[in-house]
């Protein structure tokens, strides 16, 4: 499902841009479990729970929560994914 267009206005290839979102994995819009705050980050197919799984055609809704860094929490904590960021990874592609 692609959901990437313009969520709450924010820009969402700046976030994965960001050295905030990790390095490796695929494009991920999660919500902090700590803070409340949802942003862009990486998250491996492993990670999720999701070993081979296409991620073309992923459900966030069948991902399991993983840990990554917040830094208005000061810490590594729980991100829940709410989307698949399907356009972003077809971008880094080059599809």
């Amino acid at each position: 499902m692609n959901v990437d267009a313009d969520r709450d206005d924010r820009d969402l290839e700046a976030e994965l841009a960001s050295p905030s979102a990790g390095q490796i994995g695929i494009p991920v819009d999660a919500v902090c479990v700590g803070c409340g705050r949802t942003r862009v980050k990486r998250a491996s197919l492993e990670e999720i729970d999701q070993g081979e799984a296409d991620p073309t055609t992923l459900e966030a809704t069948a991902c399991t929560s993983f840990k990554h860094v917040c830094y208005p929490c000061q810490g590594a904590t729980w991100w829940n994914p709410v989307a698949i960021l399907t356009g972003l990874l077809e971008s880094e592609r080059g599809e």
